[in-house]
């Protein structure tokens, strides 16, 4: 399957944006210059205190909807 690397840095700050109903998609660029627009659903099992920081692997499929989002170590 189809897979993209992503280095997301969002401060707890823009996440609330997501919660107060003002977003529910997050643009991030992959660290191969691709632009994602990710349902913002996706990132709550990632979210701390501080945000969503880290690099993950989005792994899609052919047909472009997601499969699976991990944190890479």
């Amino acid at each position: 399957m189809p897979y993209l690397v992503l280095d997301i840095a969002l401060s707890a700050e823009r996440m609330k944006a997501v919660y107060q109903g003002h977003a529910n998609r997050v643009l991030i660029r992959s660290r191969d210059g691709t632009r994602v627009s990710l349902p913002a659903h996706h990132l709550r099992p990632f979210l701390t205190h501080e945000g969503v920081y880290g690099s993950f692997e989005l792994e899609f499929a052919e047909q472009g909807h997601l499969l699976c989002l991990r944190r890479l170590r």
